[in-house]
């Protein structure tokens, strides 16, 4: 099959409220959204990279300039049997792995519509339900962490993550912990601490967490190999698995005992079920990351969830955590048991709310092969 029209577009769409990490605020959505025509069908996706290079290395800028230039008139010369020959497709593009993932999730859901499979049949999944859990940023004082926690607890949400940071860590943990000694509790340093921190972050230990997430740098491996030595929490290892082949690197360094996966941070839902796989094999369990998506982008993500080594509650909560309005017309919702339901409709299962989406819609770009010659 070939490509015969991509069109790109950049959209703005505010949060319900900022959210604040370790290093960076992020205010509205700026995702670049995918739209691939093909034998009749269409497909849809979306890349969410944000507007600075602070998560990885790529930004909206960047990520438009390499689809428009160089990864779809790249996939337009393509020819595609399964969605996973996107990937391969890209074989001599080194990183833009958001970018990349925006097409490659395009064509899943492109492959589903015409076949008529559902993106979590098509991956393999085995859960009609996935567990799902809350998030929450720094926030300006531990009061108004511990009202925010009870109100998404009371919303039905039964697992939270703290981010965290030097000086926001031990008495924000220590407190939510005392206030709700039974809760399923992570947190997450987004890459701020280093080994010199060791001994404070071992202090974390008390607090009977989940794990704690990517506290070292963003492309390290060794050193979280030396201080999960150190912890009994599990660390689990984010940006720093970019591609199957970190994870093997983590795996057989020992340097974590649980991953987060992002399809869109490795490259794709190919790249995602191969690390997936080979962390079921080594008996480590994985969760999937958000990057505060549209329903759009979160459909992939509750797919993916479904596969069977997906063991902990995600960060792919319900539409209304993060948009006032949603660009889907089948926002999802979380049920009484703090779980997404996923989608069986042909690819994705969702339906673009298409005359809102053209409201925030900030740029737009088509591109074919007849205009690419």
């Amino acid at each position: 099959m070939r490509i015969e029209r991509i069109e790109l577009r950049q959209i703005h769409l505010p949060y319900v409220a900022p959210f604040e990490t370790s290093g960076w605020r992020e205010t509205h959505s700026r995702s670049i959204l995918v739209r691939l025509e093909a034998d009749g069908a269409v497909g849809w996706a979306e890349a969410p990279v944000g507007a600075g290079p602070w998560y990885n290395e790529e930004t909206a800028a960047t990520a438009w300039v390499m689809l428009r230039d160089i990864l779809a008139p790249m996939l337009l010369k393509a020819d595609l049997q399964e969605p996973s020959d996107v990937d391969r497709a890209f074989t001599a593009v080194r990183g833009n792995r958001m970018a990349r993932a925006g097409l490659e999730f395009a064509a899943w859901d492109l492959f589903g519509r015409i076949r008529g499979q559902s993106l979590s049949q098509m991956l393999g999944g085995t859960h009609d339900r996935v567990s799902v859990g809350v998030s929450i940023g720094i926030q300006p004082d531990i009061d108004t962490l511990l009202e925010l926690v009870g109100a998404y607890l009371a919303a039905g949400y039964q697992r939270v993550k703290l981010k965290i940071k030097p000086g926001w860590d031990i008495e924000p943990t220590r407190a939510v912990r005392e206030t709700w000694p039974n809760l399923k509790l992570q947190v997450d340093a987004n890459s701020i601490y280093t080994l010199d921190h060791a001994e404070h972050l071992a202090q974390l230990d008390a607090f009977d967490l989940l794990l704690i997430e990517q506290p070292l740098g963003h492309d390290d491996i060794l050193d979280h190999a030396k201080l999960q030595r150190t912890l009994r929490t599990p660390i689990c290892l984010d940006e720093s698995i970019v591609s199957p082949e970190h994870a093997r690197w983590a795996l057989e360094l020992q340097a974590c005992g649980v991953i987060n996966i992002k399809a869109c941070r490795v490259g794709g839902l190919a790249a995602a079920r191969q690390i997936h796989d080979m962390a079921q094999a080594a008996g480590i369990p994985v969760w999937c990351g958000g990057m505060l998506e549209t329903g759009l982008g979160r459909a992939s993500n509750v797919a993916l969830a479904s596969l069977p080594n997906f063991a902990l509650p995600g960060d792919i909560s319900a539409s209304n955590r993060y948009f006032e309005r949603d660009i889907v017309m089948q926002p999802f919702a979380l049920n009484p048991d703090s779980t997404l339901s996923v989608p069986t409709s042909p690819g994705s299962g969702v339906e673009l709310d298409m005359a809102f989406l053209d409201d925030i819609t900030v740029e737009r770009l088509a591109l074919s092969a007849e205009t690419r010659r």
